[in-house]
């Protein structure tokens, strides 16, 4: 597979969105030029497309260890989690208001555990080590009779830290409660079994790995109680009515598919690119801090601070690397990440963090030039801060 970002930028921002995959291009094409029946008309042009859908319902129900009849196609993470959560809590009984998860979960979590809040529902927020992961004795002790829902991300999405949900669902099955993980940042990086894991609902967002922007699926394993966010007609079982968009689930499900025949080998390619890179630049900046973890973690992440200055003034002067300071969803203002602020981290500490993301294409020599361009441009930007310290 080849994916190429333009020749003057080499790409890590993985984590943010991936290009989409030569083969899943031209599995999609068919479906947005002849073949563009709706699935649910009852002739051959709709047949062939809901036989479509059903083919990538097995391939992503294939990735992920579940049957296909649990795998419901979303337009992406953000309405797979808003489904999990507000979908879940609005099936639960009244005995149960409390909703558990943890400090550092993407917005498209975060938020609609703050909506619930405001409608009455207590949610109880869990600590995270130093290291990044959740604090398990945290988790265990906060899970009990009268909570709902536990969510929590497998995969933490700028520290790449994998979280101890399998742990902390076991606990909560004994309990009743249902457990939501979003494996947005996880599925197409690290093996993903929703029997392993114990959960009741899993997020996937098709942009992380290789797929278009606007698809994604939920897990929904099955007895689990859970109310549509939108009404109409009954399709993905009438938990997601809509008409089904073809062309998009066919290319999820290609990008499952190719995920699940190469996550060994990318698995280890990518986490020795990465410790590739942390060499370079931590032998050629004294003071580099990593908060990506050396274990348990994702293999293609790694965040860093910068010292003495803003990670957004390096980015700016590393012309020719493409890469974050953050979430790209809510990275707009330049304030510490809540994130490194959750694990401890000083303020002018996490204001100088950088999100490095590899992904499939990413080469050694990439790695080489990318550190050299980041050093050079952490110098620049170092001078310059003094500079302006001297004026001052």
């Amino acid at each position: 597979m080849t994916t190429t970002a333009p020749p003057e930028v080499i790409y890590l921002d993985h984590n943010a969105t991936t290009p989409v995959a030569p083969e899943v291009l031209d599995a999609m094409l068919p479906y947005l030029t002849q073949q563009y029946g709706n699935p649910s008309s009852d002739h051959p042009l709709g047949r062939r497309a809901r036989q479509a859908v059903e083919d990538a319902r097995e391939q992503v129900a294939s990735l992920i260890g579940a049957a296909p009849s649990e795998i419901v196609f979303t337009s992406g993470g953000i309405e797979s989690n808003n489904l999990a959560i507000r979908g879940s809590t609005a099936a639960a009984v009244a005995a149960r208001r409390r909703i558990v998860t943890s400090l550092v979960e993407h917005p498209a979590t975060a938020r609609p555990c703050a909506l619930l809040e405001t409608q009455g529902w207590t949610v109880t927020r869990l600590p995270v080590t130093g290291g990044g992961t959740l604090d398990l004795d945290a988790a265990i002790h906060a899970l009990d009779t009268d909570v709902a829902l536990l969510t929590v991300m497998l995969a933490q999405n700028e520290t790449g830290a994998i979280m101890p949900v399998a742990a902390a669902a076991a606990t909560a099955r004994m309990l009743g409660i249902i457990t939501h993980t979003d494996a947005a940042q996880a599925i197409g990086k690290i093996h993903v079994n929703v029997d392993t894991l114990g959960v009741n609902l899993l997020s996937i967002a098709g942009h992380k790995f290789y797929a278009p922007k606007g698809v994604g699926a939920l897990y929904v394993r099955t007895g689990t109680p859970l109310q549509p966010m939108l009404l109409g007609a009954e399709q993905e079982a009438g938990l997601r009515p809509g008409t089904e968009n073809v062309a998009s689930i066919v290319g999820l499900g290609v990008a499952c598919h190719l995920a699940q025949g190469r996550l060994d080998i990318e698995e280890h390619r990518l986490s020795n690119l990465r410790d590739h890179l942390w060499e370079k630049l931590s032998v050629r900046i004294p003071g580099l801090i990593r908060h990506t973890p050396a274990s348990d973690t994702l293999p293609n992440t790694l965040m860093v601070s910068f010292p003495a200055v803003h990670g957004r003034d390096v980015l700016a002067r590393a012309d020719g690397v493409a890469a974050s300071t953050g979430s790209a969803c809510h990275s707009g203002l330049h304030t510490p990440s809540a994130t490194l602020l959750a694990m401890g981290v000083q303020a002018e500490i996490a204001l100088g963090s950088v999100r490095l993301s590899l992904g499939h294409d990413n080469t050694l020599a990439e790695i080489a030039t990318a550190a050299d361009i980041l050093v050079g441009a952490y110098r620049t930007a170092s001078a310059t801060t003094s500079r302006g310290h001297d004026a001052a």
